[in-house]
């Protein structure tokens, strides 16, 4: 078939095609020449990146044609073989995102026949691989970098900040399980004196209780020097209670996010911090005075951190155990101007209480929670929310569409209701997805 019967113009088809999954784009695309060729648009690919693991040998010259069309500017790389990552560059040099699913020192060897590549991301590698500047065609054009599972010859610390030092235009960092064994305290600090035009930071916290005062040597002092940039992004993972001082968050007074994702939950104090109000997390948020968006999954009880999240909060995440009425309102209380909700009292549920939400956050533009053990009167209370645009589902069961349905048309279809999240960025690190 040539053209569709109905004689709509190009661009209408293409605002169509928007709004399709790239499964029913795929779909569409097989019926006739017309639609592959509207398909192939660079329009209904934006920022569009895809997998390749050669488990079946080479791709043929169509695929790269194809791909190239589409203006694909990142790929997740599955295979480990220079003769594919060879490939690869030959027919796709203007990929400024590369994502090594696997590492060796032969696909390691290989990125520097990117020469556009600004986010280069490093995850599991099975030997010591050396990162330099050497690696990359243009240190300096390097924006994003991370490494999750990765082995590097040494685990010193100032060899590992010496590496990083050489990528001095780096925005935004991801460093998670690499084998430094140092305080995570010093690393901050070092990492930060390095890098100054670093806006995001994602640690993985190393495994050890101290008491900051214990710490051998001079205490971390100032970040940099007048006027220098400050981190804006702070994210901890595998954290414990008292894994960092109290004080570290004097170190970035400027934080904008925080998210904190505990190891474990913990129902009760924790042992060496006597009561709630001496937390951590209390210090941690009562030094962020332009915090606007927080997250945190598991950890301490709500109510042993609530009455310090600062006011300045417009989105919040609590993936966190026993979240009771009290806790709800005593959150509602501490953010009057929040817009954006993420609750998940895992392994609990909110239930009844789902009701409450209209009542105690009124201002909400998105919201995220889950349908199971809620009413259907309960749930349909959603409807209140005047400003509410996005709803998102995060269980899902066959009666669900019926009753998004239902919510929909109490809204006159304003809302938005999805049982499918929303598509992560490739170069996310899935040691954070959890709670998304």
């Amino acid at each position: 078939m040539g053209k569709p019967t109905v004689g709509l113009p190009p661009e209408i088809w293409i605002h169509v095609l928007r709004h399709l999954s790239p499964a029913d784009r795929f779909s569409v695309r097989a019926s006739c020449k017309y639609f592959k060729h509207l398909v192939d648009q660079r329009t209904l690919w934006r920022d569009w990146s895809v997998v390749l693991g050669f488990q079946r040998g080479a791709y043929n010259s169509r695929f790269w044609d194809t791909l190239r069309r589409r203006g694909v500017a990142g790929v997740v790389m599955r295979g480990t073989k220079a003769k594919v990552w060879k490939q690869l560059a030959l027919f796709l040099p203007s990929l400024t995102t590369v994502v090594m699913d696997q590492s060796s020192h032969a696909s390691l060897d290989c990125i520097k026949d990117f020469t556009n590549l600004k986010r280069l991301a490093i995850r599991s590698s099975s030997t010591n691989l050396l990162l330099d500047a050497s690696t990359v065609y243009h240190p300096q054009q390097l924006t994003q970098l991370s490494m999750c599972d990765v082995k590097f010859p040494t685990a010193g610390l100032d060899r590992f900040v010496s590496a990083l030092s050489q990528f001095t235009n780096l925005t935004s960092l991801v460093c998670h399980q690499v084998g430094i064994f140092e305080e995570t305290i010093w690393v901050i600090h070092s990492i930060l004196n390095c890098l100054p035009k670093l806006k995001h930071l994602s640690l993985s916290i190393v495994q050890r209780l101290f008491a900051f005062s214990n710490i051998s040597g001079p205490k971390p002092g100032p970040v940099g020097g007048a006027g220098s940039p400050v981190l804006s992004s702070l994210e901890l993972i595998h954290c414990i209670d008292h894994s960092l001082p109290e004080d570290v968050m004097r170190l970035m007074p400027g934080l904008k996010t925080l998210a904190v994702y505990y190891r474990c939950s913990n129902q009760e104090t924790t042992e060496g911090c006597p009561s709630p109000d001496r937390h951590p997390l209390n210090t941690w948020l009562s030094d962020l005075p332009q915090l606007s968006t927080l997250v945190i999954a598991k950890g301490p009880p709500v109510k042993n951190y609530v009455s310090s999240i600062p006011a300045t909060v417009t989105n919040l995440t609590l993936c966190a155990v026993g979240l009771s009425s009290e806790d709800m309102a005593a959150v509602a209380v501490q953010v009057p101007n929040l817009l954006h909700l993420h609750l998940d009292p895992w392994p609990s549920h909110l239930g009844a209480r789902t009701a409450q939400i209209p009542h105690l956050f009124p201002k909400l533009k998105s919201l995220k929670l889950r349908h199971e053990h809620v009413p259907e009167r309960d749930f349909l209370h959603l409807h209140q929310l005047q400003d509410l645009g996005y709803l998102e589902i995060l269980d899902s069961s066959p009666q669900l569409s019926k009753l998004a349905g239902k919510l929909q048309a109490l809204t006159d279809y304003r809302l938005q209701v999805t049982t499918s999240p929303r598509r992560r960025d490739v170069f996310s690190c899935h040691c954070a997805c959890q709670v998304y």
